[in-house]
């Protein structure tokens, strides 16, 4: 689908002082600015993000009683459960939290239910299991997932369990009747931390922790753990759920990369050699592609628990075993996505219909639920629609929903609510438990929802351009400058150039559908020669020798101890 190109226009008073100051290329300049980052100090702390600049964890509502609880469980040899979610955001909560009671010498266990069997979050019959069993549990806490399990918790309270939930989702205006709900998008939350994954809530949990217990004169007799080397889980769960990468975020991201560089981990270094790659300097893309899909394979696939062993084995044997595991299920992921994929395309080829609207919304017995996110993802981004998959079985209905720019899941699914048995979720992706008899009354109440509050214009997919930039200004100083604004993700993304009046030379296709290729800019006092390559293309379409503009990101091409420049093409004209 042919983009839109958006070039912004940053603010020149702004952009001429960041450049005073830095003494950096004034491109880069624009760049920060376009980011939001006018004020110098902020310039500095977003280049050198330091976890000593992490706001102060007792703003989190809630907080206090949680540690306490957690510390005197932690005394009296209570034992605990640590309940988390299935996605990577989940599993690395779980993880997170657990090595961290574990050092402290707590008696905990940690438990991650399965997709498909169970679903998502806290369930009363799960509470009603644990208050059967003779594990002695009178404390739950959970990870990335609880803020809205209403009954559980009031079947923990009925039978003598304390809930404290630590989560990163919407909140009702009801809250669950749990002793503590740490969570920053709670209405009477001032923190300003709504932006963390659930993993950064654990991480926030946990420095709140290891200091109140440090008051206590707790650590004379334990070794307090150095919380940086943890951050490689907190690293994963933020990059995996798609959060912005901002203030704490992108602290968090940057300490925990180092980590994972470092192979500290045996799990990862171990999934990162099963994967077949290994590269100089690791980056957000390799967590996002790389991976976190693998981990997430697991709870699509099989059951999560199987990631949380791998990122917490010891035992390198033990590591590439469960690694080759993961990658195996990664594997069969892929089928079952591409089948999928396909289906619904083949779908809407013989009813074009489907696309009327301005929503997608089908639903089929025959699909995989563990893989419904993706295919979604995929669909909302191909057509540029709010999608919805439900796979269908038993009665019910389990759905994946993925938007765009423009609409906001959330709140449209809560209008939907009436149809609903459970939802929950982001303004971007979301996940819903339907009754089959419900499904076709709830399209017809969505698709009017999206037609009320999504324009026509957000119907076409955007690119954003940072700035114009002549392939002159382009040399070894600017693209370090541009990479020392990483980590790239959602809310700092990959800066987009746009270059005009582009001669292409030595064209050819690599792959079977990735084009490489020679630019230059005819006119320019250079005449210099950039390496580019342009992903996904069609490679049966002819291109001329020259082209109008490219949109593109720049960036060094690391191989065997070289660097070199290299342009990736997002879009030409």
């Amino acid at each position: 689908m042919e983009k839109k190109l958006k070039i912004l226009k940053p603010d020149p008073k702004a952009t001429q002082e960041i450049y005073r100051c830095l003494g950096c290329h004034p491109v880069t300049a624009a760049v920060l600015v376009n980011r939001n980052l006018v004020c110098i100090e902020d310039v500095k702390r977003f280049l050198s993000p330091s976890l000593k600049n992490l706001r102060d964890p007792g703003s989190i509502v809630d907080m206090q009683p949680a540690i306490e609880r957690i510390a005197q469980a932690i005394y009296r040899k209570e034992p605990i459960l640590v309940f988390g979610d299935y996605d990577v955001d989940g599993i690395t909560s779980t993880v997170l939290l657990y090595e961290f009671l574990t050092v402290t010498g707590a008696r905990v266990s940690y438990y991650i239910p399965h997709r498909i069997e169970e679903g998502y979050s806290l369930k009363p019959e799960q509470i009603k299991n644990i208050a059967a069993s003779s594990s002695g549990i009178r404390l739950i806490i959970t990870v990335d997932c609880g803020s809205n399990s209403h009954e559980a918790i009031q079947e923990a309270r009925k039978v003598g369990i304390d809930v404290i939930i630590t989560d990163h989702h919407h909140v009702g205006k009801i809250l669950p009747d749990a002793l503590a709900i740490v969570n920053p998008k709670r209405e009477d939350c001032q923190s300003g931390l709504d932006h963390l994954a659930g993993v950064g809530v654990v991480f926030y949990l946990i420095i709140s922790l290891r200091k109140y217990l440090r008051e206590k004169g707790f650590w004379r007799n334990h070794a307090e753990p150095n919380l940086k080397k943890m951050c490689d889980l907190v690293a994963l769960g933020t990059i995996a759920d798609i959060v912005p990468l901002k203030d704490e975020n992108r602290v968090f991201v940057k300490a925990g990369l180092e980590i994972i560089q470092s192979g500290e981990r045996l799990g990862l270094k171990s999934l990162a050699k099963a994967s077949g790659f290994f590269k100089q300097v690791l980056d957000s893309e390799d967590i996002a592609f790389r991976l976190a899909p693998r981990l997430n394979a697991a709870g699509r696939i099989e059951h999560a628990e199987w990631a949380a062993k791998l990122l917490m084995t010891n035992q390198a044997d033990r590591a590439s075993e469960l690694a080759r595991f993961l990658n195996e299920l990664n594997s069969q992921r892929q089928e079952f996505e591409q089948n999928t994929f396909e289906d619904i395309l083949n779908q809407i080829h013989r009813n074009p219909d489907l696309l009327s609207k301005k929503a997608l919304v089908m639903a089929s017995p025959h699909w995989h639920e563990g893989i419904l996110g993706i295919v979604a993802s995929r669909l909302a981004e191909r057509f540029f629609k709010p999608t919805i998959l439900i796979s269908v079985r038993d009665g019910f209905g389990k759905g994946s929903c993925r938007s765009i720019r423009g609409f906001d899941l959330y709140p449209g699914l809560c209008q939907c609510s009436s149809l609903l048995e459970d939802f929950g979720g982001h303004s971007m992706a979301a996940g819903i438990k339907i009754k089959t008899s419900d499904i076709e009354p709830f399209k017809e109440s969505f698709h009017q929802i999206v037609s009320e509050h999504i324009q026509k214009d957000h119907l076409v997919p955007e690119l954003t351009i940072d700035c114009e930039l002549s392939f002159d200004d382009i040399n070894e100083t600017f693209i370090d400058e541009i990479e020392a604004l990483k980590p790239f993700g959602s809310g700092n993304p990959e800066p987009i150039f746009l270059s005009r009046n582009i001669a292409v030379s030595d064209l050819n296709i690599v792959g079977q559908n990735h084009r490489r290729m020679l630019l230059s800019q005819p006119g320019g006092q250079t005449q210099k020669k950039l390496n580019a390559i342009h992903f996904n293309i069609d490679s049966r379409q002819h291109m001329e020798g020259f082209l109008t503009f490219v949109a593109f990101r720049l960036k060094w091409n690391r191989w065997n101890g070289n660097k070199t420049a290299q342009i990736v093409i997002e879009e030409i004209g």
